[in-house]
């Protein structure tokens, strides 16, 4: 396939990039999904190394099976949050927060694999009815309120989390605001990343406790292991007694949030073609794009991974860098790939303050109801 780059206005062909700038290229769209993808294994309890691989496999099956055309990575899904952290509650304390029991998140995935397959349904029927007819059924009415409610649900946690140090989590609320409307080049594009880094390091200023609690993390990883945990799959679930009544729940707890998340798939698939210049609701088609994060999902949820989503951030980086070629976002995938088997850099992302996930994700929360908000009011 003779794949074309747009830089700066002229056509080039992709191999005239070289090899060092590719890489650079892919570097830059890693770290521009990274904030957020990483911060959905934190706020539920998934294990971030599996985190990162199922991003980088799941970006490869979605480009495989969309047939290498669509410049998207798949990154870790927020609109699941909710349903995790409802599956593994199982009580408060005396203050009154919430008490977590993560074996429980074995259920949780489950449910999201089987959310993973109504990907798979609705892109059967895009491939059968055409997509105008079937998206008379998801009218902006509906999903409107639904995403919504989603960002206003979560909100509460993000308080709790910020109520540790108001101080830290100011601070990465604030430095996230001036890098986005502020920021230059690509700190504009990782408001969410340059958030999280700022707000730790004045955490490891200010908090003794939080320093001593990175440095015994970091120091008693390992620098090489696998990145996947048998006991966290569900496959597990055939080594233990089931509990039928969890395992329903789970379904009908987390399916219905991928009603919300396959019309976000679809606006993103819209904002890309937009941004590059090709129709590729038409062209792989929506019903590839949807088969595509709907596989990936399910297998990410398999062996223990977040849900996956096409990230908007990565949109960003195509328009600010104006290199449109998917080889790019596979090369990001691979990065992270590679990442995943280094359990010191997950230590050190696990090690992160309670209060810098709370400003961080207090604005993530907010930005998921934004998007219902202006679903609702731009279909009028």
């Amino acid at each position: 396939m003779n794949e074309k780059t747009v830089i700066n206005g002229p056509v080039y062909d992709a191999r005239t990039l070289g090899t060092p700038k590719m890489l650079v290229l892919g570097i830059q769209h890693m770290f521009a999904m990274f904030g957020a993808t990483v911060l959905v294994p934190i706020l539920t309890g998934l294990d971030i190394a599996t985190t990162l691989l199922f991003a980088g496999l799941g970006t490869l099956l979605f480009h495989f099976i969309t047939k290498r055309k669509v410049p998207a990575f798949l990154g870790s899904s927020f609109a699941f949050i909710g349903g995790y952290n409802a599956i593994r509650q199982v009580g408060v304390d005396a203050a009154g927060q919430p008490i977590y029991n993560n074996d429980l998140l074995i259920y949780a995935c489950f449910g999201v694999a089987c959310a993973g397959l109504m990907y798979v349904i609705l892109s059967a029927l895009f491939k059968a009815f055409g997509v105008k007819k079937v998206m008379k059924f998801f009218p902006p009415i509906v999903t409107g309120p639904i995403i919504i409610s989603i960002g206003l649900i979560l909100s509460s946690s993000a308080i709790t989390n910020c109520n540790a140090n108001w101080l830290v989590a100011v601070s990465a609320i604030v430095i996230v605001i001036c890098f986005n409307i502020w920021g230059k080049g690509m700190t504009k594009i990782i408001p969410i990343l340059l958030g999280v880094l700022g707000s730790y390091v004045i955490s490891m200023i200010f908090d003794p406790a939080s320093r001593a609690k990175v440095v015994e993390s970091v120091a008693a990883a390992d620098m090489l292991g696998l990145p996947i945990n048998w006991d966290r799959t569900v496959f597990h679930l055939f080594n233990m007694n089931v509990d039928t009544g969890m395992l329903l729940s789970a379904v009908f707890t987390i399916v219905p949030l991928s009603l919300a998340t396959m019309v976000e798939h679809i606006g993103d698939v819209c904002a890309i073609s937009s941004t590059v210049g090709k129709n590729y609701v038409a062209d792989p088609g929506l019903h590839r794009t949807l088969l595509g994060d709907g596989l990936a999902t399910t297998l990410a949820a398999l062996f223990g991974a977040p849900a996956n989503t096409t990230y908007g951030e990565n949109t960003g980086v195509l328009a600010l860098s104006k290199v449109y070629d998917p080889r790019v976002i596979r090369i990001a995938a691979c990065f992270a790939i590679v990442f995943s088997f280094c359990p010191k850099f997950a230590a050190l992302i696990t090690a992160m303050p309670t209060a810098t996930i709370g400003g961080v994700s207090l604005i993530l929360y907010g930005m998921i109801s934004a998007v219902g908000v202006r679903n609702v009011v731009e279909n009028k």
